[in-house]
C-alpha cells in the first residue's frame, strides 16, 4: 500500500469514529461568485462557526496517521517515446521525462540527469531536491518543472454533525532547472503555493496546476479553548481564507482573488479546490488563478478544457454504513476553459450519480463530456450496485445532461474505462469480466452494442491499433475468486457486437504497477513492443493480431544491490529500451534485448530513525 493510500485508509477509518453521516441529496451544480472579500468572509466565518473546537476548526489530525517527510516524438536524429497520456497533445506530470539525447528522473530525493541519445547511458549530473515528498516532472525545451508535494496529506473527509478533521499543513513547491546543460542541472526559480498538488496538465509552455486546500491553516488557534477560538475566527479577514503563492524566499502573495473565488450551492467545505495558470516562457508567477470553495478529486483535460471533480461533500461512505454506499451519492464536475494559454475561465458545472474510478472515466469529443460513474467506490466491496454513462455539455453555466446509460455491470463495480472517439469500453468485476462496448456517437441516446465475459479483469485498457484493444488485469482464481497473477489480453473489437478475446498470456503471481498507473505502461507501435513492469522485471511483449508474444523479461542485474529493484519506467530512444529504477538506468536492445549500459544513481541517504509518536 502507498504512503496515499495509508493516509486515504487511516483518514476513513478516524471519519468513522466520529459519529454517523448526515446524507443530503445533491443540489444544483450552478456555482455562485462571491461578488466581494467581504461576502466570501460572510460564507466561510457562518460555515465554520458550527466546527470550531477547543483545537481550533476540527479534530487534530487522526491518530496513525503519518506524514511522509506512449507516443513517439522525432528529434534531429532520433526517435524516442514520450510519457503514456490520455490525450494527445496534453501532457502529464511523470516521474521519468526524456527529449530523446537526455532522460531526468526523480529517484531517491535527487534529480537525475542521463545521457541517452547514443552509446551506453551516462549519469551526467544528480540534484538532491529538499522541498517535498511526493515528485513529479514536466518538461518544456531547456526547463524542466520538478512539482513537489510537502507537509501532510489527508483526503478531505465527508461532514459531520459536530466534526472536521483539522487540516495538516500542506504546501506545493514548483522547482525550475535549467536544463541547457544537463551536466551541469541548475536551479533558476521556485514557487510554493498553498494547498496539496492534486495534478497537472502541459500545453506547450502552459501548465494549469490543481492544488487543494482543505482549512486555513494559518490562523493562530488557542489551545484548550473553544472560547477564545471562536473569536479567532470571527475576527479572521479573507485573506486568512484564500491560499497564498511565494516566488523563491519573497514575500507571500494571495493566490486567488475574492472575486475569482466560486462556491456551490450546497456547502462543500471550508477548504479550496484552485486552478493556476502557468506561462514558463514568462517565469513561474501565477498568470491567473480561480478557486472553488471545494475539494478536488479526479483531473482531466482535453486539449481545450480542464475538468476537476469531487463526490458530494455530504455522501462520501464510512465505516458507518459498510453495506451500500448513500442513494445520493453523487460526483461534482467542474469545467474550465482553458483554450487561452495564459487564462483559465470557469464553464460550468454538473452532476453524474455514484463515484469515478479514475481520469478514465472521463473523455470529451466534439464538446460533449462522456462520464462513467458507478455506485460502488473503488474500496469498497458491495452488491446492489451497477454503473452508468452520461453525456454532458457546457450550457448557460452549467454542465448539463445530454443522455445517460444505466444499468452497466449491476451488482459490480468499475474497474477500467477507455473511450476512443465514437467507441467506449467499460470493464466491470465481481465474479467474471465483462468487457462492455458502448456506442457513443449520439450522445442523446448512448447505447450497448456488445460484451465479452471472462474469468479475471482488466485494470488498464490500450488500444494498439484499429480494431484492437489490450487489457492489462488480473487473473482470478475459480474457486477463491480472488486476483491470482498478472495477465494481459488482448480483444479484437472490429466488430463492436461481438468484442473477442483473440490471445491472453499470464505474467505470474503478483500486481503490475501498469494496472493502476497508466505512465508505467509502454506502447511502442513501430515494432509492436509492449512493456509491462512486473515487480523486478520489466516485461517485452511483441503485440499484433497474431497474438502476444513474450520477447524476454529485463532485470537490472548490473545495480549491484542486495535485492534487485523494482523497475518504475521503461522508454525507447532510438533501437535502445531503457528501463527505470531507484538503482539507475539501464539499457538492452529494441529487439534483442542485449544489455547495452548502465549508469547508477547515487546511493540514497540512510533513512531517518523515526521518533516517538506523539498524542494526537
Amino acid at each position: 500500500m502507498t504512503r496515499v493510500a495509508i493516509l486515504v485508509a487511516a483518514a476513513v477509518l478516524a471519519a468513522a469514529a466520529l459519529g454517523a453521516q448526515t446524507r443530503a441529496a445533491p443540489g444544483s451544480a450552478r456555482l455562485t461568485a462571491f461578488p466581494s472579500c467581504g461576502a466570501l468572509l460572510r460564507y466561510a466565518k457562518r460555515h465554520a462557526a458550527p466546527f470550531v473546537t477547543a483545537s481550533g476548526i476540527g479534530r487534530s489530525a487522526p491518530p496513525g496517521v503519518a506524514v511522509p517527510t506512449a507516443t513517439a516524438t522525432t528529434g534531429a536524429t532520433i526517435d524516442y517515446s514520450t510519457t503514456n497520456v490520455q490525450e494527445p497533445g496534453v501532457d502529464e506530470p511523470d516521474l521519468v521525462k526524456s527529449n530523446g539525447s537526455t532522460l531526468f528522473a526523480v529517484e531517491n530525493g535527487e534529480l537525475e540527469a542521463v545521457r541517452v541519445g547514443d552509446g551506453p547511458p551516462k549519469l551526467l549530473d544528480s540534484l538532491v531536491l529538499t522541498a517535498g515528498w511526493s515528485r513529479d516532472l514536466l518538461l518544456d525545451g531547456d526547463r524542466l518543472l520538478v512539482l513537489s508535494r510537502g507537509g501532510g496529506w489527508v483526503t478531505p473527509l465527508s461532514a459531520q454533525p459536530a466534526a472536521m478533521i483539522a487540516p495538516l499543513p500542506t504546501q506545493t513547491t514548483l522547482t525550475e532547472v535549467d536544463v541547457s546543460d544537463p551536466s551541469h542541472l541548475k536551479v533558476t526559480g521556485t514557487l510554493t503555493i498553498d494547498g496539496a498538488y492534486l495534478d497537472a496538465r502541459q500545453i506547450g509552455g502552459s501548465i494549469r496546476l490543481v492544488t487543494s486546500t482543505s482549512l486555513p491553516g494559518a490562523l493562530p488557534f488557542a489551545p484548550d479553548s473553544t472560547a477564545k477560538n471562536r473569536a479567532i475566527v470571527a475576527a479572521s479577514g479573507a485573506s486568512d481564507w484564500l491560499p497564498t503563492y511565494r516566488l523563491g524566499k519573497g514575500a507571500s502573495r494571495p493566490l486567488v482573488q475574492c472575486r475569482a473565488v466560486r462556491r456551490p450551492a450546497s456547502f462543500a467545505g471550508l477548504g479550496m479546490l484552485t486552478v493556476t495558470t502557468l506561462d514558463l516562457g514568462k517565469g513561474l508567477k501565477p498568470v491567473d488563478a480561480t478557486g472553488i470553495m471545494t475539494d478536488g478529486r479526479i483531473v482531466y483535460a482535453s486539449p481545450s478544457t480542464l475538468y476537476v471533480t469531487t463526490e458530494n461533500w455530504t455522501a462520501r461512505p464510512t465505516e458507518a454504513t459498510p453495506i451500500r454506499a448513500p442513494g445520493d451519492a453523487a460526483t461534482q464536475i467542474h469545467a474550465f476553459d482553458i483554450s487561452n494559454p495564459d487564462r483559465t475561465r470557469y464553464v460550468g458545472s454538473g452532476t453524474v450519480p455514484g463515484y469515478l474510478l479514475d481520469q478514465w472515466s472521463l473523455s470529451e469529443s466534439n464538446g460533449v463530456l462522456r462520464v462513467v460513474s458507478t455506485t460502488a467506490p473503488a474500496y469498497w466491496s458491495t452488491t446492489g450496485g451497477q454503473s452508468f454513462l452520461t453525456t454532458l455539455r457546457a450550457s448557460a453555466g452549467a454542465l448539463r445532461q445530454v443522455g445517460q446509460l444505466d444499468g452497466l455491470g449491476r451488482d459490480e463495480r468499475v474497474y477500467a474505462v477507455r473511450m476512443l472517439g465514437d467507441t467506449g469500453y467499460v470493464v466491470t468485476f465481481r465474479q467474471v469480466d465483462p468487457l462492455t462496448v458502448l456506442d457513443l456517437h449520439d450522445p442523446a441516446h448512448p447505447t450497448v452494442t456488445g460484451a465479452l465475459e471472462l474469468p479475471g479483469y482488466s485494470a488498464y485498457l490500450h488500444p494498439i491499433s484499429p480494431g484492437l484493444l489490450l487489457g492489462i488485469g488480473q487473473d482470478v482464481d475459480a474457486g477463491s475468486n480472488e486476483p491470482s497473477g498478472t495477465q494481459v489480453s488482448l480483444f479484437d473489437v472490429s466488430d463492436p457486437r461481438q468484442p473477442t478475446r483473440v490471445a491472453h498470456t499470464s505474467l505470474g503471481r503478483g500486481w503490475s504497477a501498469a494496472e493502476s498507473d497508466h505512465h508505467a505502461f509502454l506502447y511502442w507501435p513501430a515494432t509492436g513492443l509492449v512493456v509491462v513492469p512486473f515487480g523486478q522485471q520489466a516485461v517485452a511483449l511483441h503485440v499484433s493480431r497474431s497474438g502476444i508474444h513474450e520477447l524476454g523479461r529485463i532485470v537490472q542485474s548490473q545495480a549491484h544491490q542486495a535485492q534487485l529493484p523494482e523497475i518504475d519506467r521503461s522508454v525507447v530512444v532510438g533501437p535502445r529500451l531503457l528501463t527505470v529504477s531507484s538503482a539507475g538506468v539501464a539499457a538492452n536492445g529494441l529487439t534483442s534485448l542485449a544489455p547495452l549500459g548502465f549508469a547508477a544513481f547515487p546511493a540514497p541517504p540512510p533513512a531517518p530513525v523515526p521518533g516517538p509518536p506523539t498524542a494526537p
